[in-house]
């Protein structure tokens, strides 16, 4: 055969001996084998190299390849398409050749029929970020070489026969975010080490065999959020206690693991939706403490739990709640449903079948949505029976709502359905409007609900955002649940009705879409979790877009072509690598002094803002050594410096993952250095030479609000009046309200944190981080401005509001909640999230108990109580769940100035007018010889004379301007 298999090897040594950018190679893959027959396919394998610089090589290499005998298949006409070498029913074995690609960074062979050994060459490839072998029959245990791709980010190992113990060395994978091992056979301990694993999102080891006992180590894991170990045996070992130590987790199931004991108290767990123990050995009574008020699912069914019923909690997401087959006695409380209220396609299944259940508190009348079951409990047979008769049948099949599809009376015959084609089920203006779907099978791995139709039309909504589409392009075909549980689903997306009429997309489009769903670019949720795609069909009018196999009538010539194709191929692609490599070593350098030379060639229109030179911040920050960095952020690091001038000033420097095009910098500086307000921090200058970009901001020489809150620094432990409090609510307020109205474009912030809101040397606060902000669009022509942006969900856990989490749908109101939060922070001196405890749930339910005095900052002093009523009550208004019930943010200015009018004058002073520290601490209005020169900028001189001395301290947020256009 030519040494093909030659030529490949030493082909893959010189390509992997370089540093590529991203190549897209259309392969002419020959697949031989002595067993099987040869055939000849194009098809596209996206490979990815790194990029040894910062600078990113646009060039893209075509590349005509040959890849030797290990795996051979056949292609099928009109078969599910998938990019990479997913679902090709391909068959063989993995080479260990295949960790020679040295710097390749995604290796995805999902949902073939490969066999054999994963090989140990593969921990050569220590660039590898995504290694995706789920849906094969790939089999043995998993080399210790594994534990080499420090870089993994996704570990998908699930659907195989793989066996043996859990390497202890994938505790080296500190970057990896989901680990997906489940239906395997794996056996033995969970190595305790994997609480290494600090940035872990998702694990999910159900189904194989694993023993042992659970490690209590894994409340290490703060990142964690599914931990799905359902069917393993785990020695009758209990759950530990410090699991509840697990801050972001939102699905635990642990459905037949054989473990035994008391149920650990798990109400410090806020996030927490989904609660699955059944077919397990638990003894004692239920939890009386509340679980999270977000619960959808909880499944202690089959276990041998005795005691009551707990009659307490506020759940109004619950759908499920199991507790058939235990020991439970005494009365049926009827309080479960009536906090819930239903929507149209809510449903609550509530399962106490066979316990010991005797009677029934007050009037058991379900609402129609509730399908509750008793039989088996003594209470059916008891005198009451006509009250709860409907109740101690047979359970009643739980079937989930149809969709309703669009029937319209539309001609037969002008719709080609025995080509692919059908009538699109919502597609105003025309109901008839004929085209050809895509066809895509996608399964959601790990939910955290049980029942669908009432997520649906969010579900829709992230599907659509995250595709670009319109919203009558998506249909949900059908659904179902399979084991796991896991909801498998078909969707059909359809060409989109515009002036031109088409009904079919085009290539790019079609490229465009199965490369989403295929490369992981839809945004995390938390609550739909980890998804994976199964299929993306191309029938109809789509076939011709893989080229398929060659009939057996060709089969001869087509080795022959292949030979000769794949030969000449080679060389061109060696000549092509040569030229590449000469024109990156001289398109470096150009480069390189490019970059030099860009403040002077490019010109824009900035007010001002100063052009810094890198020695000018080098010489500030002291060659930006680590005794003047102040904090660090997503867009870098942040270092004090002083300037000639002895100017106190922030400069944050971009780490290598947020350098930006120069266009796209230039133009954040254009639009940051246009907002100017007292309440915001200001933006001085910018760095833009020799490969760096920094930022320059005023000086916030009393730290950020959170400090002062927590009293956690002693530089900040001075507690602030509820007046300062007042204050620094106000300032915030009137700063995002600038935001909102005044602003061109306006900005939602979707980021409001006490950590975001800085203090000056007068103790005027000052929004920070614009990182995650969001630019409104402007109004269309008839002057109608749109009231939401569909956005990714970014932001703080605790601030975000939930509204916004479930529809991604980022409105002005969003803001108002986070603020909202920032008050109550400001009235009880508590952190959003902390152990367990949810603000918003504490403060309501202390007001509901009467117990506010408890939980109030006592180191405000003493306050006006109709003033902290109004407070409280503003407070609350914003972080209602409903957006419409908040206020917006020009009623919270007023409703603060209101409040601030109520005060003794002596007291509303201080709140109108700057202050600052005396020498015992204490507040005063400043006098015009305290206040710091040139405004708000601080000098050394300033801050010598500081009574704070604030100097070490972090002073910046993590604020990460990403300000362009979108």
């Amino acid at each position: 055969m030519f040494h093909l298999r030659k030529h490949l090897e030493s082909f893959i040594a010189l390509i992997s001996s370089s540093r590529f950018s991203v190549f897209d190679f259309g392969f002419f893959i020959v697949c031989t084998s002595l067993l099987s027959t040869t055939f000849i396919i194009t098809y596209p394998l996206r490979l990815y190299w790194d990029v040894g610089s910062k600078t990113k090589s646009s060039w893209i290499c075509l590349v005509f390849f040959i890849l030797f005998h290990h795996l051979h298949g056949s292609l099928t006409k009109n078969r599910s398409f998938r990019s990479y070498l997913m679902t090709m029913n391909l068959s063989g074995t993995l080479a260990p050749q295949l960790g020679m690609l040295s710097h390749l960074n995604i290796m995805d062979f999902m949902w073939n029929n490969l066999t054999g050994t994963i090989p140990k060459e593969i921990g050569q490839i220590t660039s590898l970020k995504l290694l995706l072998l789920n849906g094969n029959k790939l089999s043995g245990s998993l080399p210790d070489e594994l534990g080499n791709l420090t870089n993994m980010n996704r570990l998908q190992l699930d659907e195989n026969q793989l066996s043996g113990s859990v390497p202890e060395s994938l505790a080296n994978l500190v970057n990896v975010r989901h680990l997906h091992m489940n239906n395997n056979s794996f056996s033995g301990q969970l190595p305790s080490k994997l609480s290494n694993l600090s940035n872990l999102m998702h694990m999910l080891l159900d189904n194989n065999n694993l023993s042992g006992y659970l490690p209590p180590e894994f409340s290490k894991l703060h990142s964690l959020e599914i931990l799905q170990l359902d069917n393993n045996n785990f020695s009758g070992n209990g759950i530990p206690s410090t699991y509840e130590n697990l801050p972001k987790l939102v699905k635990l199931s642990l459905r037949n693991c054989s473990l035994q004991g008391a149920i650990p108290n798990l109400n410090s767990i806020p996030s927490l939706k989904y609660l699955d123990l059944s077919w397990n050995q638990f003894t004692g009574h239920i939890p009386s403490n509340n679980l999270s008020t977000n619960m959808t699912t909880v499944d202690l069914s089959h276990n041998k739990l005795n005691g009551s019923i707990p009659r307490g909690g506020v759940y109004p997401y619950l759908q499920r709640l199991q507790l058939q087959n235990n020991l439970l006695s005494g009365s049926i409380p009827a309080t479960i449903w009536q906090n819930i209220s239903f929507s149209r396609k809510a449903k609550l299944i509530i399962d106490f079948h066979d316990n010991l259940l005797s009677d029934v508190i007050g009037d058991l009348n379900p609402p129609a949505n509730v399908i509750l079951s008793l039989s088996g409990n003594p209470v059916c047979k008891n005198s009451n029976i006509l009250r709860i008769g409907q109740y101690c049948g047979n359970e009643g099949r739980e079937v989930d709502e149809e969709f309703t599809k669009s029937t319209p009376v539309c001609p037969v015959q002008s719709c080609p359905f025995d080509n692919f084609f059908e009538y699109a089920p919502s597609s105003p203006p025309d109901p008839c409007f004929c085209a050809a779907p895509l066809r895509i099978g996608y399964r959601l791995k790990s939910p955290s609900f049980s029942y669908f139709p009432p997520y649906k039309s969010s579900f829709e909504s992230y599907m659509i955002n995250s595709l670009n589409l319109n919203f009558n392009q998506l249909a949900i075909d059908s659904y179902e649940w399979e084991e796991g549980p896991r909801l498998r689903m078909y969707l059909k997306i359809f060409p989109s009705y515009n002036d031109s009429h088409s009904h079919t997309f085009n290539t790019s489009d079609v490229i465009r879409i199965a490369s989403i769903f295929s490369s992981w670019r839809f945004p995390h949720t938390v609550f739909f979790g980890p998804y994976e795609l199964l299929n993306v069909t191309l029938l109809g009018p789509y076939a011709n877009i893989i080229i398929n196999t060659e009939s057996n009538r060709k089969k001869k010539t087509g080795i022959i072509v292949a030979i000769i194709i794949g030969s000449i191929a080679a060389v061109l692609a060696i000549a092509a690598i040569t030229l590449l490599l000469l024109f990156r070593r001289n398109s470096k350098y150009m480069h390189m002094i490019s970059r030099k030379r860009m403040p002077s060639n490019i010109s824009i229109k900035i007010d001002g803002v100063k052009a810094f030179t890198l020695k000018e911040l080098t010489h500030a920050t002291n060659k930006f050594d680590i005794s003047t960095k102040v904090g660090e952020g997503g867009y870098g690091n942040v270092y004090k410096g002083i300037l000639s001038d002895e100017t106190f000033v922030a400069v944050k420097r971009a780490g290598e993952n947020s350098l930006q095009g120069q266009k796209e910098f230039l133009t954040e500086i254009e639009l940051l250095s246009r907002l100017h307000h007292r309440n915001l921090v200001s933006l001085m200058g910018y760095c833009n030479e020799e490969g760096e970009q920094m930022l320059v901001y005023e000086f916030m020489p009393n730290g950020t609000l959170r400090e002062w809150i927590s009293g956690k620094n002693k530089k900040f432990n001075k507690g602030l009046s509820f007046c300062m409090r007042l204050r620094i609510a106000m300032g915030a307020a009137r700063g995002i309200l600038y935001l909102h109205t005044e602003a061109n474009p306006p900005i939602y912030h979707r980021d409001i944190k006490a950590s975001n809101i800085l203090l000056d040397s007068k103790f005027t606060a000052k929004v920070a981080d614009f990182g995650l902000s969001r630019l409104i669009p402007y109004s269309d022509e008839e002057g109608t401005v749109p009231k939401y942006v569909s956005t990714v969900v970014k932001g703080t856990p605790g601030y975000l509001d939930p509204e916004y989490m479930m529809t991604h749908k980022l409105t002005d109101k969003s803001d108002v909640y986070s603020l909202g939060i920032v008050l109550l922070e400001l009235l009880t001196g508590m952190h959003p999230i902390s152990r367990g405890k949810n603000i918003v749930r504490e403060v309501n339910l202390a007001c509901q108990n009467g117990t506010m005095d408890s939980i109030i900052d006592t180191r405000m002093g003493e306050s006006p109580s109709e003033c902290l009523d109004k407070f409280l009550a503003l407070a609350l208004s914003c972080c209602h769940d409903h957006p419409d019930e908040r206020p917006s943010m020009l009623d919270v200015v007023r409703e603060l100035e209101d409040i601030i009018g109520l005060l003794p004058e002596t007291e509303s002073e201080i709140c109108l007018s700057d202050v600052s520290l005396d020498n015992s601490g204490k507040m005063v209005p400043s006098s015009s010889s305290s206040a710091t020169t040139s405004g708000n900028i601080m000098t050394r001189k300033d801050q010598q004379h500081m009574s704070a001395d604030v100097s070490g301290s972090d002073l910046i947020s993590g604020f990460v301007p990403t300000i362009v256009p979108r």
